[in-house]
């Protein structure tokens, strides 16, 4: 049976709109780096990158290799953790987000037989496509650990309405942020949804 995470994984991955305290485990990803504004072209080819690599090892078993423990599996939503510079920073204390100034490791998590081996087979396969990203894709295991998590129910631009309920409710229960990071799962495809409809899970870590 095909391992679907939107019905064996609901906890993580459909989370009510309201916050919630979950415990993350330590999941693997791959893994790319940036920074800028997610809406030009340098991060498209980097997502685009993340995804090659995803459907060449959900595809190996099609290619002639099948990893050992391998199993059917639906590939895992984009991620996406959060940051800015110094400068933007600053700027986002007088209430401005200069877009050129997020920092971000965008990720699209792995099935646990995804291994170093796999990895370097998937890699080795998917260098022929046209994207000079593929090779600064890396894979890393990662754990949210304690968080606070909430759906997200519109455009992105309007994160910090979910936010604002979500600090109260952290600000309640006696938590604490471990930094201003934040991660976002994205559930919708914002090419065919409308932007008030769009579906994006927001963490925070917490202590």
């Amino acid at each position: 049976m095909k391992h679907e995470w939107r019905k064996v994984e609901k906890d993580i991955y459909l989370p009510k709109a309201k916050p919630e305290l979950i415990k993350i485990p330590k999941f693997k990803y791959l893994v790319i780096s940036g920074k800028g504004n997610p809406n030009q072209e340098d991060f498209a080819k980097r997502v685009e990158a993340l995804y090659i690599l995803s459907y060449a090892i959900r595809m190996m078993p099609k290619s002639g290799y099948k990893p050992p423990g391998y199993f059917e599996y639906t590939v895992y939503p984009l991620e996406g953790v959060w940051d800015l510079t110094e400068e933007g920073r600053e700027l986002q204390d007088k209430g401005i987000l200069k877009k050129e100034e997020l920092v971000y490791e965008i990720m699209i998590r792995q099935p646990d037989f995804v291994d170093k081996n796999v990895f370097d087979k998937a890699l080795e396969k998917a260098m022929k496509k046209d994207n000079y990203y593929i090779n600064k894709v890396r894979l890393e295991e990662i754990t949210d650990d304690l968080s606070v998590q909430m759906l997200h129910i519109g455009s992105y631009d309007t994160e910090p309405e979910t936010f604002k309920v979500m600090r109260e409710y952290i600000n309640n229960n006696s938590l604490e942020l471990l930094d201003l990071r934040h991660r976002e799962i994205y559930l919708s495809d914002p090419r065919k949804i409308a932007p008030d409809k769009l579906k994006t899970v927001l963490r925070w870590c917490v202590k």
